[in-house]
């Protein structure tokens, strides 16, 4: 491929700092590779004194095999991630090994330690852990201080019991994890200003890929590597700048060029990617972002089909229907592997599943989707309507007994079947208790008789459910409305059971197919793909289904402050662009029984 005369001079740059802006299907790998070749060959860098670095070992693995093969490409330039090269540096510096590294299983490990210890409880522990991960992930990437960390997953309070046990314990163990990798690869070079020159003596021209995606840490520690003499050849686009929750800062290469007065600026502006139609649609939505780089990118090839919008009534509608389009194109010749629905989440993913398992079409995740019937919320409601067709094991009593608060005590019941008789028996002495015990079996054969969604729908709010995960969400710090949106999917679709025996055979089929599929968990060669927009990043298919596109799904919910809908418009943005020759957005009109609206970013790609 010949390159465009941007491309060609952002290639030919030799010393000092430069920002080349890559937009979507632009060829930025290509552009970065020449520009090794171009230092060695015409400028006569030895590759030696040549560092790329990137985020994944996939994408670094992937620039090392497209720079060796070239004409041109010589072995000696150093490929690597963040982690992979400063854990090189800290091998070299404290003589480390793999056995310095504590494993996430160790560090997981030690968290619910500390959390049994603490006597910090969580119906979903799973979730709850990989929460405070992420959070520990965030202060260390960040520098922040996490005395003063507002913690979302389990309240301030709670949090710093939990990371203050956690460092405490890994420094006894005398080990790193994975992210203070970075954070002691930074110390050691603000600290030895000895070992920090020896190694900037070794690579003197350092190219960083994807540099939008970068935190605080890392850039620190790359501008003292790079320092005095600042050969830093970053490539990125700030308009793709969409791993806020994981540290990555979009304000750092929003302000590199006052970082590095003086510092050469390009804008590859072609799109190679997608149709004139797709590209004009995506920068339509980008442009209402304030905190950007302008930039205009052109597509050079064909104008192609217009970006279809679809309303359709809920999740059912919208998934039938882009099956049905998948079954169309396929036939049309379209390669399965080639088409791909995306979502803002996996676990809205659920319908969609769903369906194609039903009509036989393959499809593959690159995320495994959550199975809805196995959250706590729902194995709840299962054990409450087991209980109401006559089903008497200890175990759905004691989930629920006091889910809402009724004061029952796991000894009143002694075998692995109970009865009331029994339970009335344990409390001979207290009134009080007898009422209770009376209102569960009455709520119980009242329970009988419902449809599942009037069942579900009893249970939340004549029994008082709702108001025990209100009290549940408040004693941990976490919002109520997220467990709500859990049922309400439950709910919702158990509208199509007449039975509550129908729909305990839907949730048992469901959960065989799931773990069918499971068993196949690997990519496959022909099928499509269903994706989280996040997990889209960085692919290209021919037809693009992007689902949900409703306000507080895209953007989240969660998005309140300008910056944070802005990372929302991005995501919103690269998602569109994933799309090469066909692209479909669609929203529903109701979800769970109430009013939706489509995404703001909808109405701004309606606007010509």
């Amino acid at each position: 491929m010949e390159l465009s005369d941007i491309q060609k001079k952002a290639v030919t740059h030799k010393d000092g700092a430069c920002l080349v802006l890559a937009g979507p299907g632009s060829g930025k790998t290509l552009t970065i590779v020449k520009r090794i070749e171009y230092l060695i060959k015409q400028y006569k860098v030895p590759p030696e004194d040549i560092l790329v670095v990137t985020f994944t070992k996939a994408a670094a693995r992937e620039m090392k095999e497209r720079f060796l093969s070239l004409k041109n490409g010589k072995k000696g330039v150093t490929f690597g991630t963040f982690h992979g090269v400063y854990y090189g540096i800290l091998k070299w510096a404290y003589r480390m090994d793999a056995g310095n590294i504590l494993s996430e299983e160790e560090k997981r490990a030690m968290i619910c330690e500390t959390l049994a210890q603490e006597k910090i409880e969580a119906e979903e522990e799973k979730e709850f852990v990989e929460g405070i991960v992420n959070e520990i992930s965030l202060i260390k990437n960040n520098r922040l201080n996490p005395k003063e960390y507002e913690c979302h997953t389990c309240g301030k309070e709670n949090f710093l019991k939990v990371y203050t046990s956690y460092e405490r314990k890994r420094k006894q163990k005398r080990k790193l994890d994975f992210d203070d990798i970075l954070t002691t690869c930074y110390e050691l070079f603000r600290t030895r200003e000895d070992v920090l020159n020896l190694w900037r003596k070794k690579f003197r021209y350092i190219l960083v890929d994807e540099f939008q995606d970068i935190n605080q840490i890392q850039y620190d520690t790359i501008r003292l590597l790079a320092a005095p003499f600042n050969n830093l050849f970053v490539v990125g686009d700030d308009d793709q700048s969409i791993y806020g929750f994981r540290g990555a800062r979009p304000e750092i290469i929003l302000n590199f060029e006052k970082d590095y007065p003086g510092a050469k600026k390009w804008i590859l502006d072609q799109n190679f990617r997608s149709t004139k139609s797709i590209a004009s649609a995506a920068a339509r939505v980008i442009e209402n972002n304030e905190n950007r780089y302008q930039k205009k990118i052109a597509a050079p090839g064909e104008r192609g089909d217009t970006v279809h919008i679809q309303e359709v009534r809920d999740a059912s509608e919208e998934a039938t229907f882009v099956a049905n389009r998948i079954e169309k194109a396929y036939e049309s010749g379209t390669p399965y592997r080639e088409m791909a629905a995306l979502f803002r989440t996996n676990k809205d993913a659920g319908v969609l599943t769903e369906v194609l398992m039903e009509r036989g079409i393959p499809f593959w995740m690159k995320e495994f989707i959550p199975n809805m019937y196995e959250h706590f919320t729902a194995k709840d409601i299962q054990s409450y309507l087991r209980m109401a067709i006559g089903g008497r094991e200890r175990k759905d009593l004691f989930s629920v007994m006091n889910k809402p608060l009724r004061y029952l005590e796991r000894g009143c019941v002694d075998g692995s079947i109970f009865s009331f008789e029994e339970i009335r028996r344990f409390y001979c002495d207290k009134d009080w208790m007898q009422k209770r015990i009376d209102q569960l079996e009455w709520d119980l054969k009242l329970l009988q008789k419902m449809t599942p969604y009037a069942a579900i729908r009893y249970i939340r709010k004549t029994v008082g459910y709702d108001e025990y995960l209100r009290e549940y969400a408040k004693s941990r710090g976490i919002k109520k409305d997220e467990l709500y949106e859990r049922l309400d999917e439950v709910q919702e679709r158990s509208k199509q059971f007449g039975t509550i025996e129908e729909w305990f055979v839907h949730i048992e089929r469901y959960g065989q197919e799931m773990k069918e599929w499971a068993k196949h968990y690997q990519e496959k060669e022909d099928a499509v793909r269903i994706l989280t927009m996040h997990g889209a990043k960085g692919l290209e298919f021919d037809r693009v289904f992007l689902m949900h596109a409703n306000e507080d799904i895209i953007p989240y919910k969660k998005a309140e402050v300008k910056a944070e809908i802005e990372e929302e418009r991005r995501l919103f943005y690269v998602a569109m662009t994933r799309a090469k020759r066909n692209l479909v957005v669609s929203y529903v009109k109701t979800k769970n029984g109430k009013d939706r609206y489509p995404s703001r970013f909808v109405e701004e790609l309606l606007l010509c």
